[in-house]
């Protein structure tokens, strides 16, 4: 009897455990388009990223990736949340980006990217935390000095 009472137990226990663990994930954030939208930032730049499910075309200010950032560093930058999540082809991603330069950009829109995804799967968030993609990257250029040529740079010194 006993026994019989202990495998029903864990029986329920086993749905009820995955019940809690699923009431535990927030909803997936999507809109009446069916696009999850988030903000990245580095350096100066600015993204704002929309992402649904498609064919795995990347849009950046209304031309391809490859247009856009023609160095394969950059695009390279812009598939690692994909990469690393396995979800290579399944969305389609809008982005505007303005501000910074190229690097400053491709860097603000992996980053809106990461949140992006992790916002329509949540279970994919402590994935891309662990692999930084989430966090602000803080680094800005040092301001310039009164005094100096430049941040740090002093004028050249002559004795005589």
């Amino acid at each position: 009897m006993a026994d019989e009472i202990a495998t029903s137990t864990e029986t329920v226990g086993e749905p009820v455990a995955a019940a809690v663990v699923a009431a535990a994930l927030p909803e997936p954030k999507v809109d009446e388009h069916g696009r999850t939208y988030a903000t990245g930032k580095r350096k100066d730049a600015v993204a704002r990223v929309w992402i649904k499910p498609g064919g795995g075309v990347l849009t950046i200010n209304g031309r391809g990736a490859e247009q856009y950032f023609a160095r394969p560093v950059l695009r390279m930058i812009l598939a690692q949340p994909f990469q690393m999540t396995g979800r290579m082809s399944e969305y389609d991603t809008k982005c505007t980006v303005k501000g910074g330069g190229l690097s400053g950009q491709a860097g603000a829109v992996r980053h809106g990217i990461s949140k992006a995804l992790a916002l329509r799967e949540p279970a994919l968030r402590p994935l891309l935390k662990k692999a930084g993609m989430l966090t602000r990257d803080s680094r800005v250029v040092e301001r310039k000095k009164y005094g100096k040529a430049k941040a740090r740079r002093s004028f050249q010194f002559s004795k005589r």
